[in-house]
């Protein structure tokens, strides 16, 4: 895409430039697109053009841009009390950490706020090896749980490699994902019990007790929205119980809304030890993220400090979001919404585009959680784009739908259709028009 053409855009645009360093890219070979405004499932670019909004940027603006009743808690908050240390009780740090157990499971209590998604795993990882007493921990290949140390050494994918030495005590598993099995299985059943003999095969090899946690997202998101087959996670659940593993759910992308339910893990009927959130709790308004600890583990440190934190730990302005945000969404019916589209708007949409585009692989996903695989040829499965890199073919298609106005999450050879929960079937059925006219690009 050219650089923007008016004078206030250019002058955002050649700023950043010079001066910011931008993650996970060459510095030397970005283009960034200057956003200038926002509202609802909306973006407005340095241009003035309008684009519907289907990535939620990094898949956490669960409300939509600008929702007036969370701007103005946060403005509110800032009035009467915009910082203060963890130590000290306040409002809307309580408030936050009673609504979000409210959504958890039975027996979830207490809330460890962090600052975002990566440090809520890196602290969820702690509490579990000083609740165990081991040290390793499994995580699977297709899965991303954040870029700080631990973190991005449980990660899967290839953004892992160059941090990985070998020495975080991370060892990966394939998990189930039947369009390309690592198993041979031709039935989600087949699929499951497949991947959960290799999970305990892995376990066993590398010694039982030597595992403090495993850590699923309970619906992958980055890795390409792949929705765990009936009875695999309560697979996992009843080897971590065999095994003495704490089992850690990560809900930083796929919680709040994002399925169609308050949190992904509902979909499944199982209960881990460690939920870590993210993402959309405040719909990124301002940074925050956190473990909900279950009981057995807050007990673990009734007596015992917890040896860690974060100078912003439950931050006045980001827990005020949150509060305003959980109220919103259920004021409004919003999660109801989210459910409602996927199932019939949002999903039915993409079925329908699949069986006019033979370029479309696999449509997989739940509430306004989908992901669009794209491939050379049905029958090989070839990808579009190869694992860990990216396409000119790919690049047409995001290029097409961007100027037609639609924004898209794009990951290797899929394009993830995400947006706010409470998006319109109007807006809904628009983006659809939108990537029905971009695959005719390839």
């Amino acid at each position: 895409m050219p650089a923007p053409v008016s004078t206030d855009a250019r002058a955002i645009y050649d700023l950043d430039r010079s001066r910011v360093f931008h993650s996970w890219s060459a510095q030397d070979h970005l283009d960034p697109l200057v956003i200038v405004g926002a509202e609802g499932s909306h973006v407005v670019d340095g241009d003035g053009n309008r684009l519907l909004d289907f990535s939620s940027q990094l898949v956490y603006t669960n409300v939509g841009h600008q929702h007036p009743r969370v701007v103005d808690a946060i403005t509110r908050q800032a009035a009467t009390l915009c910082t203060i240390a963890p130590q000290h009780a306040n409002d809307a740090r309580a408030r936050a950490a009673d609504l979000i157990a409210g959504i958890a499971p039975d027996g979830f209590n207490r809330v460890f706020f962090t600052n975002g998604g990566a440090d809520a795993v890196e602290h969820a990882i702690r509490m579990a090896r000083l609740y165990t007493g081991r040290y390793k921990t499994l995580s699977a290949y297709r899965g991303y749980h954040g870029a700080t140390y631990q973190a991005i050494n449980l990660t899967g994918d290839p953004r892992r490699w160059p941090s990985d030495y070998g020495s975080s005590g991370a060892v990966h598993f394939f998990g189930p994902f039947l369009y390309r099995s690592q198993f041979g299985s031709a039935t989600e059943e087949q699929e499951t019990i497949n991947a959960l003999a290799h999970l305990r095969s892995l376990i066993e090899f590398e010694g039982p007790a030597s595992f403090a946690a495993i850590i699923l997202e309970t619906v992958p998101g980055t890795a390409g929205v792949m929705v765990p087959p009936p009875g695999y996670l309560r697979g996992v659940r009843d080897l971590c119980d065999e095994f003495g593993i704490v089992m850690i759910l990560d809900e930083v992308m796929a919680g709040f809304g994002r399925t169609g339910k308050w949190l992904a893990l509902d979909h499944f009927g199982v209960t881990p030890d460690l939920i870590t959130f993210a993402k959309g709790v405040n719909s990124g308004y301002v940074p925050l993220g956190g473990v909900v600890v279950s009981d057995p583990l807050v007990a673990r440190f009734a007596d015992t400090p917890y040896p860690g934190g974060l100078t912003y730990s439950g931050h006045p302005l980001a827990c005020a979001a949150a509060v305003a945000t959980l109220e919103t969404m259920r004021d409004e019916a919003i999660v109801e919404n989210a459910e409602r589209i996927g199932r019939d708007v949002l999903g039915p949409g993409l079925v329908e585009l699949a069986e006019r585009h033979q370029i479309i692989g696999d449509v997989r996903g739940l509430g306004v959680f989908w992901a669009v695989e794209l491939v050379t040829d049905r029958a090989t499965r070839e990808p579009l784009a190869p694992y860990g890199g990216t396409s000119q073919a790919m690049r047409a298609i995001a290029d097409r739908a961007r100027s037609n106005g639609l924004l898209m999450f794009s990951n290797y050879n899929r394009f993830h259709l995400v947006p706010p929960c409470n998006v319109s079937p109007e807006d809904t059925k628009q983006a659809l028009a939108i990537l029905d006219d971009a695959l005719c690009a390839v």
